[in-house]
């Protein structure tokens, strides 16, 4: 049965004029990745992305750290929500907040109101698109993945958060939730079996731990 790690990218580059970058501790963090997944000797895995650069490049990072061949395959159902426009779409009334809430704080807390809200417009081109289409992605994945393959798939929290919301039936607060927890480099393990797809872990994160608690972060 093929196991696939649904890995969240690296840190990217919050507050700067390009988000979609990876900062230098994402690519420590990507490298840090490599070297986990490596150590689970996974089965000749499969490594592939969505399209955006940090998506792509913590594939491409962990993948050299692992000592796996270069990834190519990309697939644009894996790429992040646009947490921006939502933001744009959904405002919330900023009064009220906590003192001394840091900028990445009142921008999580935000998006998790911007966030509840999308899924609760139930637009058929919005959240139930994404998320169908993060599952499809990962379905059909399995299904072209040879026997006694494994696979690694770098995206985002947003996604992660749809596919174990399908698979455990998780109303609009799991979701936000389930984004809010994700921790940059954290593996979603996921079995692909004869009844489907089941949730093995979610967001396990011990290599980001201990000795290398350094490389914790969460946006």
């Amino acid at each position: 049965m093929p196991l696939i790690c649904l890995v969240r990218h690296g840190q990217a580059s919050f507050g700067s004029d390009d988000y979609d970058v990876l900062s230098d501790l994402g690519r420590q963090q990507a490298t840090c990745l490599g070297e986990e997944l490596r150590r689970r000797d996974l089965r000749d895995p499969l490594v592939l992305s969505g399209t955006l650069r940090r998506q792509r490049d913590t594939a491409a990072l962990l993948a050299e750290a692992a000592g796996w061949p270069v990834p190519g395959d990309v697939d644009p159902r894996l790429d992040e929500y646009d947490h921006l426009d939502l933001l744009k779409r959904y405002p919330t009334d900023p009064g009220g907040e906590p003192a001394g809430e840091s900028g990445s704080r009142q921008v999580q807390r935000l998006l998790d109101a911007a966030l509840r809200s999308w899924i609760a417009a139930g637009e058929p081109d919005g959240w139930p698109a994404f998320s169908s289409g993060a599952v499809a992605a990962v379905e059909e994945l399995v299904a072209r993945l040879p026997r006694g393959r494994d696979a690694v798939v770098a995206t985002s929290a947003g996604v992660i958060a749809a596919v174990v919301a399908a698979l455990l039936a998780a109303p609009a607060d799991g979701v936000v939730g389930l984004n809010r927890a994700a921790v940059n480099v954290g593996i979603t393990s996921v079995l692909a079996g004869a009844g489907g797809l089941s949730l093995l872990a979610f967001n396990d994160h011990a290599h980001v731990t201990g000795d290398r608690r350094n490389l914790l972060s969460y946006r």
